[in-house]
């Protein structure tokens, strides 16, 4: 945020020199006009004529905070100089006013402001030289005007554009944030079964056989607390006021043989190997580590064209890596990637979900990879874990 901030400020402080320096460069280009060349039958300039020369030019150091005030300040100081007798010059600080007005505000605004502009200019023109030359100068003034208005309508169509895709962008986060709360709504809802049961049978041996009792409330507590750590990743997770239909069990690692032989027989051929120990990953990873291959998948039978697929899935101490990796021949890496930015989006949420991320981008020899790498529990963590479970059904 405080670099956002301060880049903007960087950016106001440019603006302002900018605008500083070319109020300086008109100015001192009229006062040169004004001192190298003469028009006969005028008087000549005074002090009066330089300094409303120098003021009609001083407002554009604001022209881009107060565009059509800067304007209005600047056709009056040269309206005054043309009343008071002295020689018509290029109302350079004018033009640049009006483009400026014209690029930043709308088109009925600056239309105004292109009016009182043609009228001084061509008064200013028909004052020195002839009725034609006049409106040559009136048709430069709107040239001026609609090279601004161009520029307003195309940074109108850039906003309009960002805000579409950031929109978009948001919109597929928020549905792959609905889909991963539905996933985890059955998480929660067996470890709250598994709690009832226990809490039950405790209540039914409590005095009788307190050695199972004091099991079934172990269970209870192993159960809580996973639970509790599913509902930390779920309430990040933004809600819907949708129905809540049935949900089938979620997949999860051991379903991805299942998933490589659908593949395959949509024409895909799909290897799947493992190097390390496999490890219980949790329910909630178990189900990332599924839907981001499934994603995965999904794109190179889309968008790879002939391909073939390696998944490998590598365990280590402290973490699960899970590469896909394709060799198509279809569109450029960049083109898919584009093409399939919501997906890609709703792999890198699901995955910061539980502390991982994923990469993806294009192979130096050819096709593209996705890696995704998720924390594992610690192995000491892991058997305590499975200790309790396993002390905690009843015999």
């Amino acid at each position: 945020m405080l670099w956002h901030g301060q880049t903007q400020g960087r950016r106001r402080i440019d603006t302002r020199v900018i605008d500083t320096a070319l109020a300086v460069l008109l100015a001192v280009a009229c006062y040169a006009s004004a001192t190298q060349f003469s028009a006969p039958g005028w008087p000549p300039f005074d002090a009066l004529a330089l300094l409303l020369i120098g003021l009609g030019n001083l407002p554009l150091v604001w022209r881009s905070r107060a565009p059509v005030v800067v304007l209005v300040v600047t056709w009056f100081i040269w309206s005054v100089y043309l009343l008071l007798g002295y020689p018509p010059m290029a109302t350079w600080a004018s033009l640049v006013a009006l483009y400026t007005v014209a690029a930043r505000r709308p088109v009925k605004v600056s239309a105004l402001c292109l009016a009182a502009v043609a009228l001084l200019v061509l008064v200013g023109g028909l004052l020195l030289v002839t009725a034609v030359a006049a409106l040559g100068q009136v048709l430069a003034v709107v040239v001026m005007w609609a090279f601004g208005v161009d520029r307003y309508q195309l940074s109108v169509l850039s906003a309009q554009l960002r805000y579409e895709q950031e929109d978009r962008a948001q919109r597929a986060v928020t549905e792959e944030r609905v889909r991963i709360a539905r996933e985890l709504h059955d998480i929660v809802a067996h470890h709250m079964s598994v709690v009832s049961v226990q809490a039950g049978l405790a209540r039914y041996v409590f005095t009788s056989d307190p050695a199972v009792a004091r099991t079934a409330l172990d269970t209870i507590a192993t159960s809580s607390f996973e639970a509790q750590e599913e509902m930390r990743r779920l309430l990040i997770v933004l809600r819907t006021n949708g129905e809540d239909p049935a949900y089938a069990p979620a997949p999860g690692l051991a379903d991805l043989n299942e998933l490589a032989e659908r593949v395959r027989a949509a024409g895909v051929p799909v290897e799947v190997s493992v190097k390390g120990v496999p490890r219980p990953v949790g329910p909630g990873a178990d189900q990332c580590v599924y839907r981001v291959v499934q994603e995965s998948l999904t794109n190179v039978i889309k968008h790879a064209g002939p391909a073939k697929v390696v998944i490998v899935l590598t365990y280590t101490a402290a973490r699960l890596v899970v590469r896909v990796i394709d060799d198509g021949v279809g569109p450029s890496a960049r083109k898919r990637e584009n093409t399939a930015a919501h997906g890609l989006l709703g792999m890198r949420e699901r995955a910061r979900l539980y502390g991982g991320a994923v990469i993806t981008g294009p192979r130096p020899q050819g096709g593209f990879e996705v890696v995704l790498t998720l924390p594992l529990p610690s192995a000491g963590a892991q058997a305590g874990s499975e200790e309790r479970v396993e002390g905690a059904e009843p015999e």
